[in-house]
């Protein structure tokens, strides 16, 4: 999957959106989440956001999963 930066406000909402909801749900803060998903691995630029207009109609819950799927994938710890 290519790399894709965030192009407009939309994605950058739903890239916070989902980078809080996973620290709520690891109960971490989200400056970690965003560290794992930017410096740990690819994946802000290489999945959130390429993928944004299918997760975005998503639930919040199943969002959540996914991402923790991806990592748990990708062997991104936090």
């Amino acid at each position: 999957m290519q790399d894709k930066k965030i192009e407009n406000s939309n994605e950058l909402e739903f890239a916070v959106f989902c980078i809080e909801n996973v620290a709520a749900k690891l109960g971490v803060n989200a400056e970690l989440v965003y560290q794992a998903f930017t410096e740990k691995s690819d994946i802000l630029n290489g999945y959130i956001v390429p993928e944004y207009e299918i997760l975005h109609t998503q639930s919040r819950e199943y969002i959540v999963n996914d991402l923790l799927d991806v990592m748990k994938e990708r062997g991104v710890k936090i």
